[in-house]
């Protein structure tokens, strides 16, 4: 059902991948938009149990895509060096396939803490609770990951094969 990476050399151990998705801040959301128009949007999020949640508003671009559409992919950039004498950067990055969804009940709790702790570990554990329980006003989606890749510059995966 999914393709194959072309470059298989560069592609990373699967057991790395969880590492690059819980330690990035940021990733871009890739669904079908309006029209049949691409909708790629960043986004912070937190990787758990296998899973990739963020925080949405309730309407807009974002919902009415997923509603319509839930096969999402979600990539993430965890390394990228820049190294201007080789025109090129060094570089290690997931891509994930799945379907996403409105998390409910517990799993949505569950979430909004992970990506409370994620984002704000350093605020007074009153603060991060009331947050919590403020945060009304958004959806949380769940991405039920269904595929994981991983790629690396080629540096690096030769390093990896030298070891």
């Amino acid at each position: 059902m999914f393709r194959e990476m072309r470059k298989h050399k560069r592609q990373l151990p699967q057991e790395e991948i969880p590492a690059i998705l819980a330690r990035a801040s940021n990733g871009v959301l890739a669904c079908c938009g309006d029209d049949g128009y691409p909708y790629a949007v960043p986004l912070n999020y937190v990787y758990m149990d296998g899973k990739i949640c963020f925080h949405s508003a309730k309407e807009g671009h974002k919902i009415d895509a997923l509603t319509r559409q839930p096969k999402v992919s979600f990539a993430v950039v965890g390394e990228d060096t820049i190294v201007s004498a080789e025109y090129t950067s060094y570089f290690r990055s997931v891509i994930a396939f799945g379907k996403a969804r409105i998390a409910e009940g517990e799993e949505r709790i569950k979430a909004l803490e992970a990506l409370v702790e994620k984002y704000s570990s350093d605020q007074p554990e009153a603060s991060k609770r009331e947050t919590i329980d403020r945060c009304t006003m958004a959806h949380v989606v769940v991405i039920d990951v269904e595929h994981l890749t991983g790629k690396e510059a080629k540096e690096y995966a030769e390093q990896r094969k030298a070891k």
